[in-house]
């Protein structure tokens, strides 16, 4: 909400929102090959916007999972000459996948790491686990520069990865806060917001509408502004975050219309639930008669977000000036 106390803040912010190209929204195109990392940094730089946050597995055969060191090379290079900021992202925290995306953005010359844990078992037992992954990455990692941070992504409670930054110890280490993915620990938006803020650097922005099943809560991504997610509410806190400088370092537009994700945490459950395992993250692929026309409305749907949210944040920013101007 716009108030007195925070319009100016807003106001000498809301210009400069450091908006990033994130892979997932062409996630269909790149898993058909479509779309490869090079051109994700061509899209961006056809935008405006500061950087992307690429998946080491974006682009299959093409990934950067893939490439050899000159062609990492040259990837990195050609974001230098656009000016473009690059951001890895993994989706796991044990020793292999960390040491393959530290890899991967050492040699493209990336800023930043992104992880989330994949474990099964109850909870203390995964949380033990996550935490011993992470002082892998303090020990291994501190000194080379780079930022990391943990997405809570579905099956974590905000409480949880608080305590994993916090008993971390490890400066370098912050959160980054998906609009939706609390929703399937059985958490609101704004209510996680609330509890991770202190910790918040980085930001996926989407949409979704949010399914109550089996005790607990799903959801379903859809296109900006259809959904359930408080919208200009969440944009709002994220960018009063920090006193003298904005908090938050990165907005990924992360467009994912039709991705599902199941309840992973219930208001039943006891103190230490069974967390089950799960694939990684994947929207699922159109019939062959209907490939083509999904292929394009992905690209539209991208293209559409990112003017959803500048619209949202003329939206703040005329609301700010109005409650100054009274």
């Amino acid at each position: 909400m716009v108030t007195k106390d925070n319009a100016g803040k807003i106001l000498s912010r809301i210009d400069n929102i450091p908006l990033y190209l994130h892979a997932y929204a062409y996630h269909l195109n790149m898993r058909l090959e479509r779309i490869l990392p090079n051109d994700l940094l061509t899209i961006a730089d056809s935008l405006h916007l500061k950087g992307v946050k690429i998946h080491v597995l974006d682009g299959e055969r093409y990934s950067l999972s893939n490439m050899n060191n000159i062609q990492l090379a040259e990837f990195g290079d050609k974001a230098k000459a656009l000016q473009l900021d690059i951001h890895i992202e993994t989706s796991a925290s044990d020793k292999q996948t960390i040491d393959q995306a530290v890899t991967i953005a050492l040699k493209t010359g990336a800023s930043s790491v992104r992880f989330y844990p994949r474990y099964e078992g109850n909870l203390h037992d995964v949380i033990e686990k996550i935490s011993f992954d992470i002082q892998y990455i303090k020990k291994t990692y501190s000194h080379t520069g780079l930022t990391f941070t943990l997405e809570q992504h579905e099956d974590l409670k905000s409480v949880e990865l608080v305590n994993l930054i916090k008993q971390s110890e490890m400066p370098s280490l912050s959160l980054l806060f998906d609009f939706a993915n609390m929703i399937n620990a059985n958490e609101r938006p704004l209510e996680a917001l609330a509890l991770m803020s202190p910790y918040i650097t980085q930001v996926h922005i989407k949409d979704a509408c949010i399914i109550a099943e089996n005790g607990g809560l799903g959801h379903r991504a859809c296109n900006s502004g259809q959904g359930d997610m408080p919208f200009k509410a969440l944009l709002t806190e994220l960018i009063c975050l920090g006193d003298d400088q904005p908090q938050v370092i990165a907005y990924g537009l992360e467009e994912e219309v039709d991705y599902y994700a199941p309840p992973f945490r219930f208001a039943t459950e006891g103190d230490n639930p069974w967390i089950p395992w799960r694939q990684m993250s994947e929207t699922p692929l159109p019939d062959a008669d209907q490939l083509d026309e999904r292929l394009l409305k992905e690209k539209q749907d991208a293209i559409a977000q990112l003017k959803y949210v500048e619209d949202t944040l003329q939206i703040i920013k005329d609301e700010a000036l109005a409650v100054l101007a009274h």
